[in-house]
């Protein structure tokens, strides 16, 4: 018999942690290899975590309701190792050599020491702790959120010298002034409260996007950017179109769909705005992924339309249903979720007609669809008509993006709207 590790798996682009939900087994059940063993909430995902091994759970490790690190310890199993030879003094100990001479190799590699995530930083700046001198006990010297966790508890924070600054220093010197108050307040578990007010607690999804939202708006210096696009020709089109078209498909032609083409092209055409800030370099995307937004109840989730300039109308009209359909029911995958290089929001569904997006982190923009409206708009001819108008508003990364490239892609984007008809426009 064997004893395995059971970590917390990368279940998504970017997330760095994840919170269990709940627990589908215990301790001293027995499990095949891909079965589901817990449930785990994310900021982008909700997703059951697979059985690593076939096997009998051990210990559980990890208690429902907290939030580990991609690749921390969840529970132990025990599994039957094929072939083993539990009385072969010779094999244990080279077993214990290699694992001393990997553990060695691990201390020295602290290639990953100075890679943090958001939790880290945001638990470094609060504490005021020289990550500098913090040492990792993730893989290639990572610093965990455990290890702070356990200089808080001790008391022993690590300063820096007078002449040097740390990194979660440099971040905090330029946001501590504006977000003090706030988290201050946000964080007190001594708020004032009177009889009737409701204390609801922040955890799982919330929490998650909460803290993404936060890594959003410190890290990325944000501008913005909106033009009124005419779509009358597009609504008429739509309008011609979508009873015939739910009966022939089985599924709906929203207006949306015509947007996220016409995005997905003018993306093809400046592909600048498909990249991501990576400290020292950009990042731009050879493949145009498009997240969308999607909500369900309190939760809200960005599942992606992979290679969106290849699909026709149609093709992503159906997968904006079944996106939906999914998160709705509960199903996304990780797969589902990763790999967005660019997001477009429906804030027009919710009525909206301004607004002003936060960027999806760690790409360099996201673009909201408002409410279409009928407006008088002044004619060519001199008179005024009613026509149908929606604004479209850019959020833009400015260490990635400026003005003029960003004025250029929604001046495209506007082109190609106001261009989709009966006439020049395939749905198919």
């Amino acid at each position: 018999m064997a004893v395995e590790k059971v970590t917390m798996p990368q279940l998504g682009e970017s997330v760095t942690e994840g919170t269990i939900s709940s627990w589908l087994v215990k301790a001293g059940d027995h499990v095949n290899k891909y079965d589901p063993i817990a449930e785990v909430e994310t900021d982008k995902v909700n997703a059951e975590v697979p059985s690593s091994f076939t096997g009998t759970i051990k210990e559980i490790v990890a208690k429902e309701g907290e939030t580990i690190e991609v690749g921390e310890l969840i529970c132990y199993m025990e599994t039957e190792s094929a072939g083993e030879d539990s009385s072969t003094e010779e094999n244990k100990e080279t077993s214990t050599q290699e694992k001393s001479e990997t553990t060695e190799e691990e201390n020295k590699d602290q290639s990953m020491k100075k890679r943090y995530s958001p939790a880290v930083m945001r638990m470094a700046q609060e504490n005021d702790i020289d990550l500098n001198q913090v040492d990792g006990s993730g893989k290639g010297g990572r610093i965990t959120r455990k290890d702070i966790e356990k200089i808080i508890a001790s008391g022993d924070i690590p300063k820096p010298s007078a002449q040097e600054e740390t990194p979660a220093q440099q971040v905090a010197d330029e946001t501590k002034s504006m977000s003090a108050k706030t988290q201050s307040q946000s964080q007190s578990p001594s708020a004032p409260t009177q009889d009737g007010d409701i204390e609801i607690p922040v955890t799982g999804v919330r929490k998650a996007i909460a803290q993404n939202m936060v890594t959003s708006k410190t890290e990325i210096p944000h501008a913005w950017m909106t033009v009124e696009v005419d779509v009358t020709d597009l609504v008429a089109f739509r309008d011609a179109k979508k009873v015939e078209f739910k009966q022939n498909e089985g599924f709906s032609l929203t207006y949306f769909a015509f947007f996220v083409k016409a995005v997905a092209q003018a993306l093809k055409e400046y592909p600048q705005l498909n990249s991501s800030w990576a400290g020292d370099k950009i990042i731009q995307k050879k493949d145009i992924n498009l997240s969308i937004a999607v909500a369900h109840e309190d939760r809200l989730f960005v599942p992606v339309i992979k290679n969106a300039d290849d699909k026709s109308i149609k093709g992503i009209a159906k997968e904006i249903v079944e996106l939906a359909n999914k998160a709705k029911s509960g199903k996304l995958t990780s797969a589902d979720m990763s790999g967005g290089t660019f997001t477009v929001n429906n804030t027009g569904s919710f009525g909206s007609v301004q607004s002003m997006g936060i960027i999806n982190h760690p790409q360099a923009a996201i673009l909201q669809v408002e409410s279409i409206v009928k407006k008088p708009v002044f004619m060519e001819n001199g008179m005024f008509g009613a026509r149908d108008m929606v604004n479209l508003c850019l959020s833009l990364d400015h260490r990635v993006l400026d003005g003029l490239i960003c004025g250029q892609f929604l001046a495209r984007v506007k082109e190609i709207l106001e261009n989709m008809s009966e006439k020049n426009t395939s749905i198919y």
